[in-house]
Order: structure tokens, then sequence, then C-alpha cells
């Protein structure tokens, strides 16, 4: 029996060359919010439009200061920052590594789907009650928004 070259039969050049596109393609969508993040552009459509935080306005700056070193000023400007973004973070890592595989996989068992869609609804519930709590006063009160009509590049 002939030995079999697996470097042949798992990559064919149209699949390295599929791969390739799809990690330029991850890469290319990554630009946009880089450059935004890197000009202090509003990434939020609700306070940009309409001058008011979302549940969600302070992660990205929240993050970047954690991601700098500086916990509590992550923690000023949204108080779940390190429950949240290395949730988000994490799930954004998966989703691009799983496109750029291919996405073959059976996918996340029932349990795992149950699992993840209850971490997701309590995440957003605290979301929601941090959010709540900011307009009354409490971890800080609301961050503040820059609209889009005040923003200097």
């Amino acid at each position: 029996m002939q030995g079999v070259d697996p470097v042949a039969v798992t990559t064919t050049p149209s699949a390295a060359d599929g791969r390739w596109k799809r990690v330029g393609l991850v890469a290319l969508s990554t630009l946009p919010v880089i450059a935004a993040v890197a000009s202090d552009f509003p990434l939020c459509p609700t306070a940009g439009l309409f001058g008011i935080p979302c549940p969600g306005c302070g992660l990205t700056r929240a993050t970047s200061a954690v991601l700098h070193g500086h916990v509590l000023e992550g923690l000023h400007y949204h108080p779940l920052v390190l429950v949240v973004a290395p949730v988000y973070i994490a799930t954004m890592v998966s989703l691009a590594v799983g496109f750029v595989r291919g996405g073959g996989g059976k996918g996340l068992s029932h349990r795992a789907n149950v699992i993840l869609t209850i971490v997701a609804l309590t995440l957003f519930a605290g979301l929601f009650f941090v959010w709540i709590a900011r307009f009354l006063g409490y971890f800080g009160g609301p961050v503040p928004v820059v609209r889009f009509s005040e923003w200097q590049p």
C-alpha cells in the first residue's frame, strides 16, 4: 500500500485560495472599526443620531482603557466592561476563525446553544439595568456621548 501525502489530500489550491480570501475579508472588515476608534469617531448610532447613550455606550472606551492597563478608568466608562468585553471579543474571534475555516462544522450542541442564550440574555439584562441606573445617577451617571454633527476629526 502506497503512502498518501496528507498535505495534498487536505489542502487543495482552491481551498487554500478561498481561505486566504476569507482572511482578507476579515482583515478588511476590521479596518473601518480600527479607523473609527483611532479617530474617536462616534461608533454608537443612538448616541450619534439622538445624543443619548445606549445600554452599551462607553464599552469601547472602557475596553480600550482596560487593555491599556487603566482598569478603574475602564470601570468608570462602563461598569460591566470586565464581563461584557471578554465575552464580546471571544465571540467575534470565534466567528472570524469559523468564517476563515469555511464554517463547515456542525455548529454548537443544543446544550451549548441554551447556555449561550442564557449568558446573552443575562448580559443584556445587566446592560439594561446599568443603563437605567446611570440615568438615575448611579455608576457616575450617563456616559458622555458625541453626536455625529459635533464630531471633529
